[in-house]
């Protein structure tokens, strides 16, 4: 059976420059009132803590499923939008 990262690897990902899909409204909140619960949750590890205790996002690779957006609800920390037509994820198997 085949890891995870691996069937990861065989999708297509298209990186749109300077215009992220996603963006961290205030990156201060992450380091004081919030358990970053991104860092563990990203099925593929967009959100990482960093060395000041906050949390740094790389959009490359997002799978655009949402568990971000659904985890920070309540903190409405994050700007998140479906990247502009040809660009994001392209699955491989479905």
């Amino acid at each position: 059976m085949s890891k995870v990262e691996e069937k990861l690897f065989q999708n297509r990902y298209l990186l749109d420059e300077g215009n992220p899909h996603i963006r961290i409204k205030n990156p201060d909140f992450c380091k004081s009132s919030c358990a970053q619960p991104c860092t563990f949750c990203c099925p593929a590890a967009c959100y990482v803590k960093n060395e000041d205790g906050g949390v740094d996002l790389t959009t490359d690779g997002c799978l655009e499923c949402g568990t971000c957006r659904i985890i920070c609800q309540e903190h409405n920390n994050l700007e998140w939008e479906y990247p502009r037509g040809g660009f994001g994820i392209s699955f491989k198997f479905g």
